[in-house]
């Protein structure tokens, strides 16, 4: 089977090493597209669910390997760090062979325009002054989490493809809607600020393209809740894939025919 190729592939907040992973979603995504750059943005390994509990089962060691093996076979891998995953700012930046560890990145797209890459705790007040209650909004995110891998078996067992609790949440609850969109606005004023055309970015879970005055913001979402990824093709054309909408809509047509 042949795989569909983009000029640039952009995930964010993976978080290896939680129960909210979705892993095999991502495996079967990666095992089906191939790109010339790789961005990882932030929040790829969760650290804070790490230093609490080991949890780190064959599947996400299988992702790990496959970005290893993207990289062995010519793509070239920038991992950003995350809030999540901080501990490996103490050696940014570093350089292995296809692989740039950093906490940014400048990106120049086909079509000419400077965008920077970065994960984005870096403009949410709570994550970054807050960490107490920043530890205690992530509790009760996985706790979710894990309702909502309950709620899948069952959907799973009637037939039904992948939905997200949380992230239903997240879209009714007007204090995190806010928060979001304040997000947005904070982190597309900080690139204009430097000259950015745009940004792009992950850490609120919220795969988005979108205009904010005068630059782009475009989020990767994440592979917890919605397992979606930015793209840029090779015309120069960004997009954001729904994975986990596609498949639930392949289910759909299945049970429909």
């Amino acid at each position: 089977m042949s795989k569909l190729k983009f000029r640039s592939i952009f995930l964010s907040d993976i978080h290896l090493g939680s129960k909210g992973c979705q892993s095999r979603l991502l495996l079967d995504f990666l095992d089906k597209h191939s790109c010339e750059n790789l961005f990882l943005v932030g929040d790829i390994i969760d650290c804070w669910r790490l230093s609490s509990k080991l949890y780190w089962p064959q599947e996400h060691s299988n992702v790990f390997n496959k970005f290893l093996s993207m990289s062995k076979e010519g793509t070239k891998v920038f991992f950003i760090t995350g809030n999540h995953d901080d501990f490996l700012r103490r050696y940014q930046p570093l350089q292995l062979g296809n692989i740039e560890l950093t906490e940014e990145y400048e990106y120049k797209t086909l079509k000419n325009k400077k965008m920077l890459i970065i994960h984005g705790d870096q403009f949410d007040i709570v994550t970054t002054y807050g960490r107490h209650l920043a530890l205690l909004g992530d509790w009760i995110y996985q706790f979710l989490l894990v309702l909502n891998r309950y709620l899948n078996f069952i959907r799973s067992r009637l037939g039904y493809g992948y939905w997200s609790l949380s992230n239903y949440l997240k879209q009714k609850v007007k204090g995190a809607v806010n928060f979001m969109s304040d997000y947005e606005i904070n982190v597309s004023k900080e690139c204009q600020r430097r000259g950015f055309d745009g940004v792009v970015c992950g850490h609120i879970h919220k795969a988005e393209i979108k205009k904010i005055e005068t630059s782009t913001y475009m989020n990767c979402g994440d592979w917890v809740e919605s397992c979606t990824a930015l793209i840029e093709d090779e015309s120069g054309d960004f997009k954001i894939i729904r994975w986990a909408d596609e498949q639930r809509e392949k289910i759909r047509l299945l049970r429909a025919s």
